[in-house]
């Protein structure tokens, strides 16, 4: 039984038929029982009714320029805690591991492994009755030279003419990630997903460097599309600022998205562009709450919360009482809030624009469940295809230009007195437009960036 199996150092090559690698070094690590593959840009998809993932992998440590495009079928997702007590959900995959002379098939884990020092850790699952481990030695069944190594991976060199785009955000899981990750992918670009929270900075006047995961120095970008969700507006704005300060195009810039985060400001700088908004109040002492409720019409009105997102934060007062008590509540709290009139005629529907680069790609009417007054998606509200008159579209243009963002959801409402503006939105969601729409909204975001670099 003992001459059946295979001997291995704690350091190994093996390779992946299946996948197309022809070559790959492995961590052997009894003390692992699942085993790791290093995988970028991973997604789900359905092949011939069966579920599979598709995944790119630099095989060569410290190599970007090599990659491997990868499917394999989808075995299962699983939540997998690292060696440093790390949780998270990955995809496990199946396929056959081929090492020395020996072929069996494995399942194992996708996941970023840039900080690790091997591409590749096998697990005791994937050697349980086939392998014997000698610590050690290293390489007991031969190592590749760096020639060799060259003309295996010779045809997958990255000789794309593509830009290199990193998309930078906090879960690549979402709907609108995963389409922008594949629409610059599909135009032939190298993408990456930046995890927010993973990045960090150098601030130095001679050589500035924005760092990801594991110490890889992120300067070598093309541009970004920051996609910064509200909780982190502060520290994804200064990560997207380094990269400004590193002469990188961003979609968005720091400080286009910094205003718009402030619903107060935003609605000074869009008025002073001569941009109708519903009449709006702002105190910061509730003596006044009465002159307050007067001011914008009356009972029913609108209270928000200044740091409300996605439609949280924001309560109708259908009674003068009803209004007084929210009001008297937030500003209780020290919160910073904006009153605002109630569109009545709207019957709990605005239209979304989606601005891209001065233009008008797209746009729907959200409609509020019944029983509820905002139309946000987030919220169960629905999204249905509109013709949008010529005067929407001017005014979501307008907009966008007044914010200074090259890519904004603008939020229109129709009232009796004409179409006002709601709110610009600088990191608005595809699904919702996407899915109503059927057009290919992050392929224009990906157009926007081309046209800047003259493609």
């Amino acid at each position: 039984m003992l001459q059946n199996k295979v001997i291995l150092g704690s350091e190994e090559w093996c390779s992946f038929p299946e996948l197309g690698i022809p070559t790959i070094k492995a961590r052997v690590d009894s003390g692992a029982k699942t085993s790791a593959m290093h995988a970028l840009n991973i997604a789900p998809f359905i092949k011939n009714d069966a579920n599979w993932v598709k995944f790119d992998i630099n095989p060569i440590q410290n190599n970007i320029k090599t990659i491997i495009h990868c499917e394999a079928p989808l075995v299962d997702k699983r939540i997998v805690k690292s060696s440093s007590g790390f949780r998270e959900h990955r995809y496990v995959i199946q396929t056959s591991l081929k090492i020395g002379d020996a072929k069996w098939p494995i399942e194992m884990t996708l996941t970023n492994r840039d900080s690790m020092g091997f591409r590749m850790l096998l697990g005791r699952e994937a050697m349980s009755g086939r392998v014997l481990v000698d610590p050690e030695q290293k390489y007991l069944l031969g190592q590749p030279t760096p020639e060799s190594l060259k003309e295996l991976y010779q045809n997958s060199e990255k000789a794309s003419s593509g830009l290199r785009i990193g998309l930078l955000a906090s879960n690549p899981e979402l709907y609108s990630n995963k389409r922008i990750m594949e629409a610059g992918e599909m135009r032939g670009h190298e993408m990456h997903f930046l995890n927010i929270k993973e990045c960090y900075m150098k601030l130095d006047a001679k050589t500035p460097e924005i760092h990801y995961r594991g110490g890889k120095i992120l300067n070598q970008f093309d541009a970004i599309i920051p996609r910064i969700r509200p909780s982190i507006t502060f520290y994804g704005c200064a990560l997207t600022r380094q990269f400004e300060a590193l002469k990188v195009f961003v979609l968005n810039s720091a400080t286009a998205i910094t205003q718009s985060r402030d619903k107060l400001y935003s609605l000074q700088l869009l008025l002073n562009s001569g941009i109708d908004i519903p009449t709006t109040g702002f105190a910061n002492s509730p003596l006044d709450t009465d002159n307050l409720i007067k001011m914008v019409g009356g009972s029913p009105l609108i209270v928000k919360l200044l740091e409300g997102t996605q439609g949280k934060g924001v309560v109708l007062a259908e009674t003068k009482k009803a209004a007084e008590s929210v009001i008297n509540a937030f500003k209780s709290l020290n919160a910073n809030i904006l009153v605002q009139e109630f569109i009545k005629e709207a019957n709990g529907k605005d239209i979304r624009c989606f601005v891209i680069d001065g233009k008008v790609v797209a746009a729907i009417q959200r409609e509020a469940m019944p029983g509820e007054f905002r139309a946000n998606i987030h919220l169960g509200g629905t999204a249905s295809v509109i013709k949008v008159t010529a005067e929407e579209k001017k005014i979501a243009i307008k907009a966008a230009k007044a914010m200074d963002l090259k890519v904004a959801g603008v939020d229109i409402i129709r009232s009796s007195k004409g179409p006002l503006l709601l709110e610009v939105n600088s990191s608005p969601g595809l699904e919702g437009i996407e899915g109503a729409t059927n057009k290919d909204v992050a392929g224009e975001m990906i157009k926007a960036i081309e046209k800047n670099f003259k493609l």
